[in-house]
């Protein structure tokens, strides 16, 4: 009688122990966490609430289940590095480059062994972060916004706005990385469609901008992307200007732009935590293939069309994701 009450202690102290040794194993369980860069903004922007919803989609709960290290360069290109530093140092499991090339660097020169993923680069190929779209080959995935190819389809949107134009100001960053790319679709699509291009760099006075602009006769504006191509100012000279412009991002457009087209950023961050969902899992950077948008977004600002005494054609309208009033 005496052994079979010790037995069953004995069973009883084992399932104890076993059940302590479980319970602090699950204490002891790290909770991954994601390094989110970022130039500007906050953790309550449409994009980032996407990619916030995105995870929550794939069973992740933020402060549970998963953590998240916030890092934005308040429009400081400048603190990129350090910011991708304080990251690589916190031993993050993977970041997020949640822009263009200037992030996507500051990441890589940061490190070559944590995963990070892009949401916007225009050619991450050209830009020499990857192998290629379909094996990156090294530490690098995630998304790209096309935003080279899609040159033609925003001039094409202009002349429909403009239907007799013929002599297009262009603006771009001369430092971003796909600032040549960009420029060559431009010569490509305006010479197709009979174009006079003016080319202006950012980086000029806006005296002088402003001044090219309205000495040189141009009728419509193209607005590139690039780190230093800030949404007010382009705004701004548009409306100084009067010229009907085009951008490549929605926030332009809020900001008092005529027009914007480009790929759903939202869509691009929700897509970017399937990323972070894979490498979580195991999966390695440079075996998951960067994929390309494939939704895209048309905004149009009524209001600044009639400022400017233009009438945006039905058909421009019809097409439209979200138009302005």
């Amino acid at each position: 009688m005496k052994l079979r009450t010790i037995g069953l202690i004995g069973i009883l102290a084992l399932g104890l122990l076993a059940a302590s040794l479980s319970a602090e194993a699950q204490q002891s369980k790290k909770v991954p966490v994601i390094g989110f860069l970022r130039m500007s903004g906050s953790k309550d922007q449409p994009s980032i609430n996407a990619f916030r919803q995105g995870l929550r989609d794939l069973g992740y709960t933020e402060g549970k289940d998963i953590a998240i290290e916030w890092r934005f360069a308040k429009k400081q290109v400048d603190r990129l590095p350090q910011l991708a530093a304080e990251l690589v140092d916190l031993k993050v499991d993977v970041i997020v480059a949640a822009g263009g090339t200037v992030l996507v660097t500051a990441a890589k020169n940061a490190t070559n062994v944590i995963p990070i993923i892009t949401t916007t680069v225009t050619d991450p190929v050209a830009a020499g972060f990857v192998a290629s779209l379909a094996r990156p080959g090294g530490n690098i995935t995630g998304l790209t916004s096309l935003s080279t190819e899609l040159v033609k389809k925003r001039l094409e949107l202009l002349r429909e706005v403009v239907p007799k134009l013929s002599r297009l100001a262009v603006l771009g960053d001369r430092s971003a990385g796909s600032y040549a790319a960009q420029m060559e679709e431009v010569v490509v699509a305006g010479k197709a469609l009979g174009l006079q291009l003016q080319p202006l760099a950012v980086q000029e006075s806006a005296e002088h901008l402003q001044k090219a602009l309205t000495e040189e006769g141009s009728e419509a504006l193209i607005v590139l992307g690039g780190p230093r191509i800030r949404t007010r100012r382009p705004v701004k000279l548009a409306a100084q200007s009067r010229l009907p412009t085009i951008y490549a991002t929605r926030s332009f457009v809020r900001q008092g732009g005529l027009m914007s087209y480009g790929p759903d950023r939202d869509d691009l961050y929700r897509q970017a935590a399937t990323y972070v969902d894979k490498i979580l899992k195991g999966a390695k950077p440079a075996d998951l293939p960067i994929e390309q948008p494939t939704k895209f977004e048309l905004f149009v600002n009524l209001k600044t069309a009639k400022q400017l005494g233009i009438t945006i054609p039905p058909s421009v309208l019809y097409r439209a994701t979200k138009v302005i009033k």
